[in-house]
């Protein structure tokens, strides 16, 4: 059997150093950046959500955004929640946050105008994040639920824009109860969940 030379064996050597290095950048990356989407069905009920008591009564229409700042689902929903604030601010709707308790972080300079509440009764019963509820003039919850179906969250895909523009018009919405499928994460911890 003839030994084969040495530039052979040398580029098989290099060809399979390549191989491996690739293939670890690759795991490396799928570690690091790629999210498996979960596709597991959400139910969102706003039964026990009010308002604090602050905010509460008649007045403008307010949007409550729920997220987890561990959370990778809130990346998909940033830039649109920006764009309802751009949108929909001018027009007199106010925007709040609630982050989930426990946690730390803070959301993008680009989503500042929204203020922080430190609670909002009921929230201790969202199934999962992130999620938005929407009270209307009245100061009745009109939805509770996600911002979309899916693993990402824009204009054409959104449950919001439409329940804000019915809201705008003064026609009445009552969506409190939502099963989704998308990229959400608890809401609760494990060990407190009921």
């Amino acid at each position: 059997m003839p030994v084969p030379p040495f530039k052979t064996l040398l580029a098989c050597l290099l060809t399979l150093i390549c191989a491996v290095g690739l293939w670890t950048a690759y795991d490396w990356f799928q570690g690091r950046y790629i999210r498996a989407f979960s596709d597991q069905a959400a139910l969102f009920s706003g039964d026990v959500l009010s308002l604090p008591a602050e905010l509460s009564g008649p007045g403008a229409i307010r949007v409550v955004h729920f997220w987890d700042p561990a959370c990778p689902c809130n990346v998909g929903n940033q830039q649109h929640l920006g764009e309802l604030l751009a949108h929909y601010a001018p027009q007199g709707v106010e925007f709040y946050s609630l982050q989930k308790p426990g946690t730390h972080g803070q959301l993008p300079a680009t989503l500042g105008a929204i203020k922080a509440l430190a609670s909002l009764p009921g929230a201790e019963h969202v199934s999962a994040s992130p999620a938005v509820a929407i009270w209307d003039r009245s100061g009745q919850l009109a939805y509770f639920g996600p911002y979309s179906e899916g693993a990402t969250c824009n204009a054409s895909n959104s449950f919001i824009e439409p329940i804000l523009q019915a809201l705008s018009e003064g026609r009445p919405v009552k969506a409190t109860h939502t099963m989704a499928v998308g990229c959400y994460c608890s809401w609760q911890d494990k060990s407190t969940a009921h």
